[in-house]
């Protein structure tokens, strides 16, 4: 994990901290700076998919921890793309594994604000490559003013509320289920 951190580090290029001034809200509710990405989560209504997956996932004390993390965190809608039948197997016991592949393909171990994701999307010429905790790497380009993420399978998602400012990161909300290479959903 430790030379993961380094990795997305050095990829990434980030060199100061970059803090919100205003925190926006996630589906109307307020997102506290001084609370861990798994509690403003929490706390979000539109992200109630996205945390009974975390939980099952056995990754919630990893998403309280110190980071900090870099979350592309999808709505509810995002997951209402996946059909119920894939959704509801991923959320079994004996996938697990398979769900915590999923949800660390959205985490980086990292903090990048939008600013700094454009900044380095500008820099690489419009594409820039986010390897992810998950073993995945999305590529981050812009299009109409907005960050897009694309993954190994070529979905796309838009990030839909930037900066959200954590006590152990940043979360960006994006309506889309990024998948490692070779899944489908």
């Amino acid at each position: 994990m430790f030379t993961k951190t380094l990795t997305a580090v050095a990829i990434l290029g980030l060199t100061a901290p970059a803090f919100a001034q205003d925190n926006p809200m996630v589906g109307g509710a307020e997102m506290m700076a001084d609370m861990s990405i798994a509690q403003n989560a929490s706390n979000a209504p539109n992200l109630t998919t996205l945390v009974a997956a975390v939980q099952q996932a056995g990754l919630v004390d990893t998403l309280a921890g110190d980071g900090p993390y870099t979350v592309f965190a999808p709505t509810n809608d995002a997951f209402g793309m996946i059909t119920d039948e894939a959704l509801n197997a991923l959320m079994m016991d004996e996938n697990r594994d398979q769900l915590a592949q999923i949800l660390t393909c959205h985490v980086v171990a990292a903090e990048a604000f939008s600013t700094d994701i454009m900044g380095m999307i500008a820099d690489d010429g419009g594409m820039h490559p986010v390897p992810t905790v998950g073993g995945c790497t999305l590529t981050a380009y812009e299009q109409n003013g907005m960050i897009m993420l694309r993954d190994e399978n070529g979905r796309e998602a838009t990030v839909t509320t930037a900066d959200v400012d954590q006590s152990n990161g940043v979360v960006h909300v994006i309506d889309r289920v990024m998948l490692p290479a070779g899944q489908a959903g």
